[in-house]
């Protein structure tokens, strides 16, 4: 068992090094449309899996104790209502909360004729309470200026404002998860883009191009509810079945550089080979994190960013005490006379 743990640890560590500039690279220092593309082209043609998905969930979403990860009955940092357990609480019928999950597509199955492989892309399909998942049917996501109905965790159900010319209702997540549900459709939209003939159009988006409400909602989730190690380890998991990655979890500036304002293009490596001669380890590392270097020239400065490119600190040595990050994706920034290498590594 010992070896068997050891080995998955030394996977998932291998998965994490690979969210890393050089998988990323042909869309490092773009910005917009091009940007987008670029990750298309990354992300496109995954390993499409066979439904259901059932043997996948406790793989992608599994809560210590073989319970489920759902974000429907989930409440962070504190008491869910109820817990589901996989293979026992497998869907069947189900008359009340709490009874059994299933699988939800977070981006409604009808609005792509539940045609593969969307249908089962495990990016945004997910495990969910079965009554819960059949209350939100194919509403859109939205903030709920009155509530209809509520969820045991929160979660609810109201007419919404959220959407020009729409007066229905919306299901609205608790605030620990709207950012997931916001990367799983920046996801959805840039994973297929192009490839949506025969997609319907709806509330949240045309296609799979996201209508400019929903981006103003989803930006706004994406920034108050940033990245979790749910999402990371999540990611990390799908990597290793379906061989393609959310960005927007690896780099959530991304987001905000497509469908808002920022800037990407400090990103950019601008020497490949000079990132190449810099080896970061542990990576993933708990306190003390190394570099090695074989560039001719001194290191001049070090410096560490968050994802959504908000400087955090510089270090004066190669050996760096990030003890105190929260755990999480971060951009090595090492700056050389003659040039700068970015390294992404992950605190634990």
């Amino acid at each position: 068992m010992k070896q068997l743990k050891w080995i998955l640890g030394l996977t998932l560590m291998c998965v994490a090094q690979i969210a890393s500039a050089q998988y990323y690279s042909p869309a490092l220092g773009l910005n917009g449309q091009p940007l987008k593309s670029a990750l298309h082209n990354i992300i496109t043609n995954h390993y499409a899996q066979a439904w259901p998905l059932w043997s996948f969930f406790p793989a992608t979403d599994t809560k210590a104790g073989n319970i489920v990860w759902d974000i429907y009955s989930d409440v962070p940092g504190g008491t869910p209502p109820y817990t589901l357990e996989f293979v026992t609480s497998q869907c069947g019928t189900y008359n009340a909360e709490g009874d059994c999950f299933n699988h939800e597509h977070t981006w409604p199955s009808t609005f792509f004729n539940d045609a593969t492989p969307m249908r089962t892309d495990l990016q945004h399909v997910l495990p969910t309470d079965g009554y819960v998942n059949n209350k939100r049917s194919n509403l859109p996501y939205g903030k709920a200026n009155t509530t209809s109905w509520s969820g045991q965790n929160g979660s609810k159900i109201g007419f919404s404002t959220t959407y020009n010319g729409y007066t229905d209702k919306v299901f609205e997540p608790i605030d620990s998860f709207k950012g997931d549900v916001a990367r799983i459709y920046f996801y959805m939209s840039t994973r297929y883009q192009g490839e949506d003939a025969g997609w319907s159009n709806w509330t949240m988006a045309y296609g799979a191009e996201l209508t400019q409400d929903a981006i103003n909602l989803l930006l706004d989730w994406h920034h108050n509810d940033p990245v979790s190690q749910k999402e990371i380890n999540r990611n990390n998991a799908i990597y290793l079945i379906q061989n393609n990655r959310n960005p927007f979890i690896d780099y959530p500036i991304f987001a905000d550089c497509i469908w808002g304002t920022t800037d990407c293009t400090p990103l950019k490596i601008d020497e490949q080979q000079l990132a190449m001669q810099i080896q970061l380890f542990p990576n993933p590392a708990q306190n003390i994190l190394h570099i090695q270097t074989n560039h001719p020239s001194e290191i001049q400065t070090i410096k560490v960013y968050s994802l959504m490119g908000k400087y955090i600190q510089s270090f004066e040595s190669n050996n760096m005490n990030i003890e105190h990050l929260q755990a999480g994706n971060y951009i090595l920034r090492v700056q050389f006379k003659d040039g700068i290498a970015n390294k992404l590594f992950t605190k634990e």
